[in-house]
């Protein structure tokens, strides 16, 4: 097999999982009609939170090496947003139902398996580091977004903001949790990832037909604003080649699931929401091997 054929076979590997689960979600919701509502909360308040915490908590690294990653994500993040914003205004879309799905990525299980797949576990803590960014801007200034009356201390009150902040304490004392309460907080974590796929899959027996053309938008725009303010940023600021690397992947990401976690959450147009995130994880399989073919 020559490295192309297994260069695609890697990557179809690490994403085909993902979108087997959303699948099985869609055709057990056809057979039989399922009500997510409840089992979504439970992943928002205790499955999402331990997953957080448990990837924080189980790695030793000082966040304070990598500012120049820190601030380089989240200008991607926060730019793409801006760059959004106008086509939202222009197209008659609500900004809350397309510029979180574009600013807030697949970091997360897709992200950090695709980063250690491509440069190898050296750069575990790099892809951790950029899902934290991801993670924390997604659940201030993503709610802040959603609902701009929210109450700082509320969103602070959040178990995900609360596993968060809890992780980044553990993690910069280097603390260690016994096997005893490490165990059960890595199962419960493993929970989250399959429960939001099939979720999604739920969900989207629900998705009008109509809708997909804003899903195409959103495979679109999604990796294009974060790959512009990505260029832009780095003629202005130069980063280190292997820092542009990694971000070059991280930018292409395909919008988060937990997108439509939060859509749901706050019934925000929650059908649009999956379309964006279903056809843009699609759409990544094209994307990521692009950008992954040109990056190595």
């Amino acid at each position: 097999m020559d490295v192309t054929s297994s260069l695609y076979l890697k990557i179809f590997e690490t994403v085909f999982p993902l979108f087997a689960i959303v699948f099985v979600g869609f055709f057990y919701a056809r057979a039989r009609p399922t009500d997510m509502t409840i089992p979504n909360k439970v992943n928002m308040s205790v499955f999402i939170p331990a997953l957080v915490f448990s990837v924080m908590a189980s790695k030793n690294f000082q966040i304070a090496d990598y500012q120049t990653l820190i601030i380089a994500s989240s200008v991607i993040i926060i730019g793409s947003g801006f760059l959004v914003w106008p086509v939202c205004r222009v197209m008659g879309i609500s900004v809350k139902t397309l510029l979180p799905p574009m600013m807030f990525n697949n970091s997360g299980n897709l992200g950090i398996p695709l980063l250690v797949l491509a440069f190898g576990e050296s750069v575990l803590p790099i892809a951790v580091i950029l899902f934290l960014t991801e993670n924390i801007l997604h659940f201030t200034l993503g709610m802040y977004l959603m609902n701009p009356r929210t109450n700082p201390m509320n969103i602070i009150k959040m178990p995900m903001v609360l596993a968060t902040i809890l992780g980044v304490i553990w993690s910069l004392n280097g603390w260690h949790l016994p096997i005893a309460l490490s165990v059960p907080i890595d199962m419960i974590g493993q929970i989250a990832i399959p429960l939001m796929l099939f979720a999604l899959g739920v969900r989207m027996t629900q998705v009008d037909l109509k809708n997909w053309r804003i899903g195409v938008l959103g495979a679109i725009l999604c990796p294009l604003s974060g790959l512009i303010v990505l260029f832009i940023w780095n003629l202005l600021f130069a980063l280190r080649a292997d820092y542009f690397t990694y971000l070059l992947i991280f930018a292409c990401l395909p919008p988060a699931i937990l997108n439509y976690m939060v859509a749901e959450l706050y019934q925000q147009e929650p059908q649009k929401v999956a379309s964006i995130v279903l056809i843009g994880n699609l759409f990544s399989l094209l994307v990521v091997p692009l950008v992954l073919f040109f990056v190595l």
